[in-house]
């Protein structure tokens, strides 16, 4: 495997890079997908979003953002199986559900609806997006896009092209902390230990998975 492309670049500059990157993916007449991967607090989602917005300003319905957050296991299942405390890690996650759901979204010629995660009330909420039949990109935004362990391993292949995005690890746990306290759910005690025991965990797993992306952004940012 070729190493990958590695750009330093400011956020508004990878927004830019990642438009017309996107653009240059939706030249063919097949419905493809873009990923981007990386640990829990890098800025991903908000570059995903931000990035289907320009592009559909452009060309109304060009692009959909398919998040993997919404494969979460249901917090119930979680607590059944008496793995709530792991919740982020990738084995709380549907994963093989998650690969079928992007397959079936890559050929499919109409409308697909697909899950979210609420950071409001920590669970899944079901169909709460639909990719329309006339989309062309996929933009697929989450933390375990590029791992090659099972199931997980079945992801990569389904992505056209690759980008993973980081920020270094201090900033990431500088960034959760401010987070989980917005949110306001737990105490303080409880979220940082979250973040040191899961999260920096992910963090640490997501950047091993590094060699496996097309183009790696590390983003330079004061905060």
């Amino acid at each position: 495997m070729d190493s990958p492309q590695t750009l330093s670049l400011s956020p508004a500059a990878a927004l830019d890079f990642l438009i017309g990157h996107g653009r240059s993916l939706t030249t063919g007449n097949q419905r493809v997908a873009l990923g981007l991967a990386g640990g829990p607090g890098v800025g991903k989602s908000t570059l995903a979003v931000q990035l289907v917005e320009a592009l559909n300003r452009e060309s109304p319905g060009l692009a959909a953002y398919v998040p993997m957050d919404g494969f979460h296991m249901q917090h119930a299942k979680l607590e059944k199986l008496g793995i709530a405390h792991e919740k982020g890690m990738p084995h709380t996650f549907e994963a093989a559900g998650f690969a079928d759901f992007l397959e079936r979204l890559k050929t499919a010629t109409g409308p697909v609806s697909g899950p979210v995660y609420s950071r409001k009330i920590e669970d899944v909420v079901p169909d709460a997006f639909s990719v329309e039949g006339g989309v062309k990109l996929l933009v697929v935004e989450g933390n375990y896009l590029l791992l090659a362990t099972a199931p997980w391993w079945r992801v990569r292949p389904l992505l056209d092209s690759a980008v993973l995005i980081d920020v270094p690890r201090e900033t990431v746990r500088a960034r959760l902390i401010k987070r989980h306290g917005e949110e306001g759910l737990f105490s303080e005690e409880r979220n940082r230990e979250h973040i040191e025991r899961v999260d920096l965990a992910n963090y640490d797993l997501v950047a091993r998975s590094r060699p496996r992306a097309d183009i790696v952004i590390d983003l330079t940012t004061e905060s």
